[in-house]
């Protein structure tokens, strides 16, 4: 099991090389491969699946988060072999088939379909990067601006040269952007990333306002 794009490990994108040694590996072994995809599922990374991004397929794919817009849900979806493998009954849980959450989940759908939310994540992202690659230009502090689509981070560190992780540069940046209105969250191995993932739904002025306000946060903790 594994991340296409880690979440709380910092937004770390999975090298298109490494993805398919896990599939090479997986083949030879007689091993499932499977992405977790709760956070970079629905869009986030600009593909309605984050493993649209590589040139290989994982045998079993984990949803949940996004899928019901907030109302516990989760899935599994992948190959026919697998799914159709366990006989009628094997596969329960204390929340299956919650009817309010399955119709949330269908009229997610039709909102990705109706309001073409996929394409709208790569302008929504496209925009945040744009953004992030400037203050990694004006701050030596950003050490790197990473991700798939609109689901993105900066990294904070003390130097442009040794590029020490900077946790605490983050969290003042957060706590900043709090005092503003803004609610930032942290991320990575060790704390020093900030990570963004907005509704794809948001509109283009409150996107500007978010990132006007972080960039002000920014200005007041790196100077």
């Amino acid at each position: 099991m594994f991340e296409p794009q880690q979440g709380e490990g910092g937004f770390i994108p999975a090298p298109p090389a490494f993805v398919d040694g896990l599939r090479r590996i997986c083949d030879e072994h007689g091993i499932v491969l499977i992405a977790d995809e709760v956070q970079t599922g629905f869009g986030r990374t600009g593909r309605m699946f984050a493993m649209e991004h590589f040139d290989v397929e994982a045998d079993l794919i984990v949803l949940a988060k996004s899928i019901a817009a907030g109302l516990p849900l989760s899935g599994v979806i992948g190959r026919a072999v697998i799914m159709d493998d366990p006989h009628e009954g094997a596969i329960g849980g204390t929340f299956i088939g919650n009817p309010v959450a399955l119709a949330a989940a269908l009229a997610v759908l039709d909102v990705f379909e109706e309001e073409d939310l996929v394409a709208r994540g790569v302008t929504v992202g496209s925009a945040i990067r744009a953004r992030m690659l400037e203050w990694k230009t004006r701050w030596p502090q950003v050490g790197d601006v990473r991700g798939l689509g609109a689901m993105l981070a900066i990294e904070l560190v003390t130097d442009a040269d040794t590029k020490a992780p900077a946790p605490e540069l983050a969290t003042a940046v957060i706590d900043e952007s709090l005092r503003r209105g803004l609610i930032l969250l942290k991320a990575g191995v060790y704390g020093n990333c900030i990570r963004v993932l907005c509704p794809l739904s948001i509109s283009d002025g409150e996107l500007d306002e978010g990132l006007e306000v972080w960039e002000e946060a920014l200005a007041a903790v790196l100077g």
